[in-house]
Formats: structure tokens, sequence, C-alpha cells
């Protein structure tokens, strides 16, 4: 073995048609996996000499194209998820009979909650990772046998291995990590990456891993990041917002892709103020506890809008699924926001435990109330190890044959008996109705993009995409619920509706 394998890093087009054209990764994929950039893997990539990051669906690169790039490769690390699994495993077999000695590492929450059964989907797969992978993969490329790697699990003499887990990096081992930046400079094209409410190019990257708050949904603090709030010192965040500054001049934003970047008032100030003399644009995640003095501290450095988990208007709701937050907190945060000129995107969720007809009404009623700038409205998906996928299993509410169709189309995979899955989809299509078609609202948007050819085209792709979107769910609902396309089953795991 060579001292350093030469090592492609992957986050695969996903939902080919293997037997012929292939579609594009997840139309949909905001709504299930938000708005993903490939931070988690530049950090490998920036410690393995001679690696190349390629992130497929962005660039344009289908299947065909990368089964003939791993040709040149040794090992192979693919970011895996629970919706693109199936797809995935397809993928390799493709590449292994291009490649048969390649090595294959899949990475990512999917494999960290179900390594058995993510080894035992494919014997392409060579081992998968459990928790932060930054040094288990890098370990491998160098050379290390699998038997001395923490945190991966592997097949060895027809039984699957766990090794012990690996710890979690905290500020010291977090500021000797590469700058995700590196990588985006020597890989990726940052004008690539498009999301409606963040301005045009822009570069996302962590400050912190980890988010002590208990949301019963949400995947990342419960999968691979941990509730541990780990952070990276605000010098080495301020060096690497310096850095990005001068790689991508064209660059409009950064934005800090944390589970919450503002959970501790001491830090934010820190940061703002070392960000205040930069003068650079920044959108962050937000969660609703920061005060006035923070907020205008955070605008102050240049904070222009804060991506918010409202979830919903129904203060039963925000307990059933442990938020740690009131619609109160909800309302105060977005005054204060509004005062110092930060702009909000709000995200909502419908189908969460707890809901009704009444309470969806109550939510959109709210979301109205709040006038954030931009909304997004999921339907409750309880991805496999949260602690929503259990009480929905438990409690027989659980549809996990139905996360998506193959089209990347979100759908209704928790349903109630006073509640059907028609109609939870047709309220996130009366969601969006009664918010953005109200007249303040489109002049809202619509003036932003006046004076503004590159914001006017991209309004005009938004606006299609959404309309055609809209007619996919309105189309769905009429049918009560039944799918024109396959639907993508969560690998591994047995239905556990009790109305099947």
């Amino acid at each position: 073995m060579p001292d350093v394998m030469k090592t492609l890093l992957l986050n695969p087009p996903s939902f080919e048609n293997f037997d012929g054209g292939a579609s594009s990764r997840w139309p949909a994929t905001r709504e299930i996996e938000s708005y993903w950039y490939p931070v988690w893997l530049t950090y490998p990539a920036g410690m393995i000499p001679g690696s190349r990051l390629l992130d497929a669906s962005p660039h344009k690169v289908n299947w065909q194209q990368t089964v003939q790039i791993c040709k040149e490769y040794e090992f192979l690390i693919l970011f895996t998820s629970t919706v693109g699994f199936e797809s995935d495993v397809k993928l390799i077999r493709k590449i292994k009979e291009a490649n048969p000695s390649l090595k294959i590492a899949f990475v990512g929450p999917h494999g960290h909650i179900k390594p058995d059964e993510t080894l035992n989907a494919s014997e392409d797969i060579d081992f998968v990772t459990r928790g932060e992978f930054d040094h288990s993969v890098v370990e491998y490329a160098h050379g290390k046998p699998l038997d001395g790697i923490a945190g991966v699990s592997y097949r060895k003499d027809g039984k699957i291995v766990h090794n012990a887990e690996r710890p979690q990096l905290h500020t010291e081992e977090l500021d000797a990590l590469p700058f995700a930046t590196d990588i985006y400079k020597r890989d990726l094209q940052i004008e690539r990456y498009n999301v409606p409410f963040l301005l045009h190019p822009y570069v996302s990257f962590y400050t912190t891993r980890g988010c002590p708050a208990l949301c019963t949904f949400c995947m990342w603090p419960q999968t691979i990041s941990g509730h541990a709030w780990r952070t990276r010192s605000t010098e080495n965040v301020a060096r690497e917002v310096k850095q990005a500054l001068g790689y991508f001049p064209q660059m409009k934003e950064i934005f800090f892709d944390d589970d919450t970047f503002n959970i501790r008032k001491d830090r934010v100030l820190d940061l703002s103020a070392k960000f205040k003399p930069l003068k650079f644009q920044w959108s962050s995640t937000a969660r609703v506890h920061s005060d006035y003095e923070t907020v205008k501290a955070m605008a102050d450095g240049g904070a222009r809008l804060f991506i918010v988990g409202f979830e919903s208007g129904e203060p039963q709701i925000l307990k059933n699924i442990k938020k740690g937050a009131t619609v109160e907190m909800g309302r105060a945060f977005m005054k204060n926001c509004r005062k110092v000129g930060i702009k909000v995107h709000g995200d909502f969720i419908i189908g969460l435990p707890g809901e009704t007809k009444e309470s969806i009404q109550k939510t959109i009623d709210f979301a109205k109330e709040l006038d954030c700038e931009t909304i997004q409205v999921s339907l409750a998906h309880a991805m496999p190890g949260t602690e929503l996928h259990d009480t929905m299993a438990q409690q027989g509410f659980l549809k996990v044959e139905a996360l998506a169709d193959s089209g990347g189309h979100q759908l209704p995979h928790i349903e109630y008996p006073h509640l059907s899955k028609a109609e939870m989809m047709a309220g996130v299509n009366r969601f969006y109705d009664e918010y953005y078609f109200r007249p303040k609202v489109v002049w809202r948007i619509v003036k932003e993009a006046l004076w503004d050819s590159h914001e006017r085209k991209r309004l005009y792709h938004e606006a299609t995409e959404f309309l055609a979107l809209r007619a996919e769910r309105l189309k769905w609902v009429r049918k009560g619920g039944d799918f024109d396309k396959p639907i993508v089953s969560v690998p591994g795991t047995p239905s556990a509706s009790g109305n099947d």
C-alpha cells in the first residue's frame, strides 16, 4: 500500500436512472436535507495529499462521469444519506465494476445510525464511519489498518466488527483542522450553489459543532454532531473569514451553517466585534432566545439574515417536540430583528406530534403575523436516529416507506387517524398560498429584483420551480395521496404504521 492512497471524496449524484439517463440530485432536496453544502468532506480532503472533493450534482457531473472519474482513484469516501442510500449503493456497484480494486467508505448519518444494515446492503462497502469521520478516513488513507481505527465498522471473518467510539473534537482539535474554504477554492465553483434567501454567490462553513437543544426531529445533533456544543475559537473563525474574503472577491455573503450559531451570547458578541472591521455581509442559523443587545451587535457586525426554526404557532406542539422556545419568544425575536434591520427566513413544519387541522391554520396565521421576508414549509420527517422517529414508530404513526418519490418530491410519512397525509400536503400548499400571495409580500419580493438583472433571473427561476412543485402537490392531494412514481424507502427499517 502506498504512503497515501489516491482519494476521492464524493457527494454523489443521486436518484439516477441507471438504465438510461440521469435525473438531478433531489429536486426537492431542500425540503428533506436542508441546504446542505459539502463542508463535512472538506476537512479530510484538506488532510489527504492529492485528494479531490467532487460535489457531483451542482457541478453537473452525472453517474456515468462519476464512474469514469473513480477509475483514477484507490479510495472513495462517499457521503450518503437515508434518502439517497439505495441510489448510492447502485452507484458504487457501477464504480466497482469499472475499478474492482477501489476501497470504499460510506460516511454520514445513515451509516452512523445503521452500520450493520449499511454494510449488509452491499459487499462493495469496505467500511462505514460512526460519528465525526474527519480523522477516521484520513488514517485509512495513510495506511492504518481498520482494526486500529476508532469509530469505524467493517467486516472481518464473515462478521461485522464495531471499533471503539472516536472522541469528539473540541476547540483545539477543531482549530487544527484545515479551512473548508481552502478546498472550496481548490475543487468547487461557488457560483454553482444557489439558495433563494441567500445572496448569490455565497460561501458556507461551520464555526461550531453540535447543539445542546433537544428538538426531537433534528437529525444532526442526534447523530454525527451530538448535543455537546463544541466551538472553534473566535480568532480561528475570523481568520477563515478573512481568507474567504480574499479567495472569493465575487462572494456576496458568508453563511454560518452551524446547528445553532447564536447559542451563547458572549461568543456571539466576540465574533460580531471581530467581524465588524471586516465589513462583510453574513447570514446564520439562529434560535429565538437572543436579546436585543445581541441582535443589535450582530447587525453591527454585518449580519444580514437569520434562518430561524419557528416550527409551529401551536404552543403545545412546541412542547411536544422539546423545542425549548415559545411562541412569545418568537414574536419578541422577530420584533428585535426588524428593529435592527436583520431579515429572517422562517422555517415551519406541518405534521409534528399534536398537529390538527386547527393547529395548521394557527401556524399559518402565526407566520403571517411574524411576516418573515421568506419562509420554508416542510412536512414532518422522522429521520432514523431521531427521537421523533422512535416515538412515531412506537405510537404506530410512522409510514417510513413513503419518505419521498423517485423524483425527490417530499411525501408525508407520518400520518394520524385524525389527519390524513393528503390533508397535511394540502396544508403545505395552503400555507404557501396564504403567505406569499399577499400583495405586500409580492411587492416586497419583486421590488428587490427591479434594479438587479441577476436577481430577476434568479427570482424567475425560483418562481418557476415553486409553481411546478405546487402543481405536483395539488395533483397529489387531488388523488388522495396516491403515488404515480415509485416511492423511496428507508432501507432496513420495517413499516411501523398502525394503519398499514
